[in-house]
């Protein structure tokens, strides 16, 4: 499905790989349960086991790109009792790891890291895989970036859009689109724990706070996926 584009040169590719990076920067920096696991765990346990839980995030979406090459995508978009099934799985596990959160909160005591081994890698992989929203943008968009052809990003922009018009044209369907996409998640999932870990490292009372706050997000989510799982 891959397109290369064989009369491109470097500088006519740099839009293409810097659209990349900014549609990975868009599917990782949403507030959201991804980022709620990666906070915590952050907090919690330091800056490896954050990049671990946003690994984890990671290679899910990589498992979506493969599903999406070898054409699953459609399977998936035509079974809405499979689609309900994923969505419920994913709101009892995020209830689940919400729990975890608010015991851990409840068990700091001290602004070094926590002990105990850290689960973020697993929690952030299967979190990942049942999360609607993450599947979702893999049967639309993510389909769309692997079709050969070309997007006008700035073209789109409400007011200054006709202005912009062929600032930013993005090759779909080409690899590097594809390597600028997830270098803008590695980008994210590198520095989004850093930034927690050093606000941490200043405030002393953050953990429990980023802790509880992961918890209400998960378990906000957690309620919604039942909700429309159940078609309330």
């Amino acid at each position: 499905m891959l397109h290369w584009l064989s009369q491109s040169g470097p500088l006519a590719l740099l839009p293409t790989a810097v659209g990349g990076v900014v549609f990975g920067l868009a599917l990782a920096a949403p507030p959201g349960p991804m980022n709620a696991v990666i906070a915590e765990e952050s907090a919690l346990r330091g800056w490896r086991s954050g990049f671990a839980a946003g690994l984890g995030a990671m290679v899910a979406d990589a498992c979506f790109f493969v599903l999406a090459l070898a054409g699953v995508a459609t399977v998936v978009r035509s079974t809405p009792g499979l689609q309900r099934a994923m969505v419920a799985v994913g709101g009892l596990l995020m209830l689940w790891f919400a729990y975890g959160a608010v015991r851990d909160a409840n068990a700091l005591s001290s602004v070094e890291p926590a002990d105990g081994e850290s689960r973020g890698f697993r929690k952030a992989f299967v979190l990942a895989l049942t999360n609607p929203y993450q599947v979702v943008f893999w049967l639309t968009v993510g389909v769309g970036l692997l079709e050969p052809g070309q997007v006008d990003v700035l073209a789109y922009l409400p007011v200054v859009g006709a202005d912009l018009a062929n600032a930013l044209v993005v090759q779909t369907g080409h690899p590097l689109l594809v390597a600028g996409l997830f270098g803008g998640i590695v980008l994210w999932i590198t520095g989004f724990p850093a930034t927690i870990v050093a606000a941490r490292r200043r405030v002393e009372r953050l953990a429990p706070v980023v802790a509880w706050a992961s918890a209400a997000v998960l378990a906000g989510t957690g309620v919604l996926f039942l909700a429309r799982a159940l078609g309330l």
